[in-house]
């Protein structure tokens, strides 16, 4: 693809160093951008996605609301659903209300001012003013753009050696080689502006469980998803992709390693959202996607 935006993309290794050493994307798609990666997905990109359909078979990739109660992070809180009837004029009618909604509690894209690279430093070197004054990084943004790229499915327990408990719940770290592992079992490449698309049965897993275990995991949440470490921005990077989408709490491994060793890199959403402008999605549902992806071996 000769597309001049993706041509002057550098590899993470190229990327200018922030005065503590570590790469930053800040200014690569201009000094007024506020989505990041998903610059990437320019017109040609999608225009090649659209020709990769074959069946056109859709999936609904959303959870509901209430699928997570009590909330896996406990200082949200579960959304109240009411229903308005109005008979006025002689029609009936209902509305719905949504009170103490976080969206957060249950599939969800990372906005760029999710979370900053350093106190007060979100992407493109913004400050809270920034975001909160300016509305510089936030999901509008995304919002009006939209969404339609490639994806492609990493489903580990489907190419995991062992039981699918073994990756779908506590502090897994999914490493580069699980991930390039299962690339290659399942015969994709990645393309510019792609999403990856992370299974690892968490979602699965939490469906199955007690009341009591769910209270449990609220608050004190050990949860699976990609490694704490350079190599893993790294890759990401390199790999081309403008998402990181996962059915699991928060894409990365949890908790993160909140040790001044383990920084940034302990808490990778530092780095993937606050210096490279990843857009990351979460606890999404991808069941009904991975079946069918394992019947017609289309990833």
């Amino acid at each position: 693809m000769d597309d001049p935006l993706l041509m002057k993309v550098p590899l993470y290794d190229e990327l200018p160093r922030g005065s503590d050493g570590v790469p930053t994307a800040w200014g690569l798609f201009g000094a007024e951008d506020s989505i990041g990666r998903l610059n990437l997905i320019t017109n040609d990109v999608v225009a090649d996605a659209v020709r990769t359909v074959r069946r056109g078979v859709t999936f609904a990739l959303d959870v509901a609301l209430d699928t997570f109660d009590p909330p896996l992070d406990d200082s949200r809180g579960i959304a109240r659903h009411r229903v308005l009837r109005d008979g006025t004029r002689g029609v009936e009618g209902l509305d719905d209300v949504l009170d103490n909604y976080f969206p957060q509690i249950a599939s969800q894209w990372d906005s760029l001012a999710h979370i900053a690279a350093s106190p007060n430093v979100f992407y493109n070197n913004r400050t809270v003013e920034d975001v909160t004054t300016r509305g510089f990084n936030t999901i509008d943004h995304v919002a009006r753009r939209g969404i339609v790229t490639r994806g492609v499915l990493l489903d580990l327990p489907v190419f995991s050696s062992g039981d699918l408990d073994d990756v779908a719940h506590g502090s897994v770290a999914i490493t580069v080689d699980d991930l390039e592992r299962v690339r290659q079992a399942s015969g994709v490449t990645y393309s510019p502006g792609c999403a990856l698309v992370i299974r690892t049965g968490f979602l699965s897993w939490y469906r199955r469980q007690s009341a009591a275990t769910r209270q449990e995991l609220s608050g004190e949440l050990r949860a699976p998803g990609i490694e704490h470490s350079e190599e893993m921005a790294r890759y990401l990077w390199d790999s081309g992709a403008s998402a990181i989408v996962s059915d699991t709490f928060a894409t990365e491994v949890w908790p993160p390693d909140w040790s001044s060793d383990a920084e940034p890199f302990g808490y990778l959403h530092r780095v993937l959202i606050g210096r490279l402008g990843f857009a990351i999605g979460e606890l999404w549902d991808l069941e009904a996607l991975s079946e069918d992806s394992c019947a017609d071996r289309v990833y």
